[in-house]
């Protein structure tokens, strides 16, 4: 029979608006048409909480929430006492564990940066603030509507107002981008020494702008330049990888993300968001939420748009595609518990991928290999 130990719990919660829609991003954003209803969203939000806590029968002491990530969009767009009454609607419907991390996404434009700290007041714990870079042409390409002098307002702004952590989003392999160009934003970004730096690569996403009119990036040659230099300037800082983008100071790790790369759970509500729930009797549900914000805040419709179970066969590559994003060791009995199945199940591509060097085993763990991430499509087409 499989089973199942339910991992930690997270909740994620998408806010849909943005002033405009940039042209690299296929996240479910819209802009922004007149006022944001914002005390509508925050009653729905409540209620699709409500709605999955009933149906998916998961006990408010016995699961508390680890984490909260509001996403987008752009969730500084809502004011800091609807963030608040949100916050405080979700504590009062499923327990907080202690410590809990409560991020938050933010543009760096000056109205967002001056309610940082009350954001703060109203319960989050850790901003993720979306520099992308600090050249203002760069940040025009990008559709940016904040400046350098915002950014870096924003994050000094940040170290003061008492949060835990906070995070910079920054982007490399820009449009026209030299190496130099990039490696002189991450040094600035550096500078302002967050205890976390997302440090991404800028790919085209079919349904953007930049996918229908491509612009000219940085060749390959010139990619792998950036992202040697700037790993070695981010490890002399202090910075550690630890997942694919991510880098932190000692102890800063996003934990919501780490639950979510080590195949926990997390409930997601508002528009488009997924989730992800297992269960004792081995099941796991995956969900997905209605997109549009005129479907989700339509009372005659449901909140729920898809719901599907992950089989069997399934969920090696499933734990792996997202277990493989960090440089950590993966305990064996993790892979066990949480998809409820043996190790026996994955002998044959386990092996493989040792004897092509993709993995290191000791008795309780597996270890990527640098060859692993360098071909990590290949190692994970062996799971599937």
């Amino acid at each position: 029979m499989v089973t199942i130990t339910p991992p930690p719990l997270s909740l994620y919660v998408h806010i849909p608006w943005c002033v405009q829609k940039c042209p690299y991003c296929d996240f479910n954003s819209h802009a922004q048409k007149g006022e944001i209803p914002q005390a509508q969203y925050i009653d729905a939000l409540l209620e699709d909480l409500d709605i999955d806590l009933k149906r998916y029968q998961i006990s408010p002491s016995a699961r508390p929430l680890t984490s909260i990530f509001i996403g987008g969009g752009t969730p500084s767009l809502i004011e800091p006492q609807n963030i608040g009454r949100l916050l405080d609607g979700i504590k009062q419907r499923i327990n907080f564990s202690d410590n809990i991390e409560v991020t938050m996404e933010a543009n760096p434009g000056t109205v967002e940066a001056e309610r940082f700290a009350q954001y703060v007041v109203a319960g989050v714990t850790r901003i993720s603030i979306g520099v992308q870079s600090f050249e203002q042409e760069k940040l025009l390409t990008l559709g940016r509507i904040h400046g350098k002098q915002e950014a870096l307002t924003a994050a000094k702004l940040a170290h003061t107002i008492g949060l835990n952590s906070f995070n910079l989003d920054l982007m490399h392999g820009l449009p026209n981008q030299s190496p130099q160009q990039a490696i002189d934003d991450l040094k600035m970004a550096i500078e302002l020494n967050p205890p976390h730096l997302s440090w991404y690569q800028l790919t085209i996403e079919p349904n953007t702008s930049f996918y229908s009119k491509p612009p000219v990036l940085p060749d390959d040659d010139d990619l792998w330049d950036i992202f040697e230099k700037g790993h070695e300037l981010l490890s002399e800082a202090g910075y550690t990888q630890y997942e694919t983008s991510g880098y932190s100071k000692a102890g800063y790790q996003c934990q919501h993300n780490l639950n979510y790369w080590r195949y926990g759970d997390y409930l997601g509500i508002g528009c488009g968001a997924h989730g992800k729930l297992s269960f004792e009797d081995g099941t796991i549900t995956r969900t997905v939420k209605v997109k549009h914000p005129r479907g989700y805040l339509d009372l005659t419709k449901e909140y729920l748009s898809d719901e599907s179970q992950v089989s069997q066969e399934e969920r090696p590559f499933e734990f792996f595609m997202n277990r493989f994003r960090l440089l950590e060791s993966c305990p064996k009995q993790e892979f066990v518990s949480r998809t409820g199945l043996p190790l026996d199940a994955i002998n044959t591509p386990v092996l493989e991928a040792i004897n092509l060097g993709y993995l290191e085993e000791s008795e309780d763990h597996w270890q990527i290999t640098q060859k692993g991430k360098l071909f990590l499509n290949d190692l994970l087409a062996l799971f599937v």
